[in-house]
């Protein structure tokens, strides 16, 4: 069982940053892709970004070039940089965990709570 713990979520104004953080709770934190998801009021929770095991990297298009993530295992932390924000990034963030891959028919294996992350001025 891993555990996976979001933070640094809140309110940001339109072209504000954000950083979000995942914290796990062991060292086989290092074998698992963590995936972002986003969720806002009444849409599907949509994929924004990925970083693998071997730190592969992907975004939606919808992010490109403005959000940025990253893993440190020797923290097990994953951050997504989220820069440049516009109130449709608005949202409840979620980040997952899936072993080894991002691009993979694998379930995903392990959830965490979600941070809101809104952005308005």
């Amino acid at each position: 069982q891993l555990q996976l713990m979001e933070s640094g979520g809140g309110l940001v104004q339109p072209g504000g940053s954000l950083r979000l953080s995942c914290q796990a709770d062991k060292f086989t934190f290092y074998h698992y892709a963590i995936i972002w998801y986003r969720q806002a009021p009444g849409q599907d929770r949509e994929e924004v970004s990925c970083i693998s095991s071997s730190t592969a990297t992907n975004y939606a298009h919808s992010v490109e070039g403005r959000f940025s993530v990253s893993r440190d295992n020797d923290k097990y932390v994953a951050y997504l940089q989220m820069n440049n924000l516009s109130p449709e990034d608005t949202g409840v963030y979620t980040c997952a965990a899936r072993y080894l891959e991002c691009s993979s028919s694998r379930a995903i294996d392990f959830w965490g709570q979600g941070t809101q992350v809104t952005v308005s001025a």
